[in-house]
């Protein structure tokens, strides 16, 4: 079920790094997605209008289990998209709450299993948040080594990064703390500092750049078209429309699993913004 009703944040114009996008062009194949389908299961669903569901003990369970249980449903995430990526494009995702952005991108990341359709990826995809995976009980030091390390890098090259990394995340003194103590800004900025540490072939953000300030949201962009330079791909999912025409080539627009629009990122953003106005409009009038 999406969330039409939620919140549109808008970054300030005056916010925003005005340093225009770098053209990369390339014709080479960086990500093929064909007739995409992902599925989940929603586990104790009660039924609409029945009253609360009957409980039942431990034999009831046992002697229900392979039975077909009415209170288990399937959700279709994603449904039939089909898209190409290319070496050096900023490719921004747009949509309401559960439409199936961030499940697309772990998808795309091989960490879901695919209900259908196939996912060709040329390199390594880095999703941030998960191949760096932070631990609070360990210090931001301990993190950055783990975190850089499961992305390929050797121990030469995160100590020789390490630096480099605490300036960008812009954590100070803070990486000898456990991340425990980390508001949730500075755990977002140190992991895409992690992330974008070992300029993997395909980058993918998932609402990262909203907790960081201007100066930070400045870095990240200049990263960005680092990695595009270098070949790479990268994807942004943000619900903050200012943000993606400022950092994206392309953007796509996916609405309860489906790909609704692609390319360029004034026009799409454009669609969905009047989009987003209209069903908002409509619900206050049904009140």
């Amino acid at each position: 079920m999406t969330d039409i009703d939620e919140v549109d944040f808008e970054i300030d114009q005056e916010d925003l790094d005005t340093t225009p996008l770098v053209e990369v062009a390339s014709d080479r194949l960086s990500l093929l997605v064909n007739d995409l389908h992902v599925s989940y299961r929603v586990f104790g669903a009660k039924k609409v209008g029945h009253g609360p569901g009957r409980k039942r003990g431990v034999l009831g369970r046992l002697l229900s289990r392979g039975a077909k249980d009415p209170a288990v449903r399937e959700v279709k995430a994603v449904r039939g998209i089909t898209f190409a990526a290319h070496h050096g494009e900023a490719i921004g995702i747009i949509g309401v709450n559960g439409s199936g952005k961030s499940t697309l991108l772990r998808a795309i990341a091989g960490l879901i299993p695919l209900a259908g359709g196939t996912v060709h990826v040329a390199g390594n995809p880095a999703l941030l948040g998960v191949n760096a995976v932070l631990m609070k009980d360990l210090t931001g030091e301990r993190n950055i080594m783990i975190g850089a390390l499961a992305l390929g890098l050797t121990p030469a090259q995160v100590k020789a990064r390490f630096q480099e990394i605490v300036d960008f995340a812009g954590i100070g003194s803070f990486v000898n703390l456990p991340m425990k103590s980390y508001s949730s800004g500075m755990g977002a900025r140190l992991r895409f500092a992690i992330s974008a540490s070992a300029v993997p072939d395909i980058l993918m953000i998932d609402e990262a750049l909203a907790t960081g300030d201007a100066g930070f949201r400045a870095k990240s962009k200049a990263k960005m078209d680092e990695i595009r330079q270098s070949a790479g791909t990268v994807f942004l999912v943000s619900h903050s429309l200012a943000t993606v025409q400022n950092m994206c080539t392309r953007v796509l627009w996916v609405h309860e699993g489906k790909l609704v629009m692609d390319g360029d990122p004034k026009e799409v953003c454009g669609r969905y913004k009047q989009f987003v106005a209209q069903h908002k409009e409509f619900a206050r009038a049904k009140k």
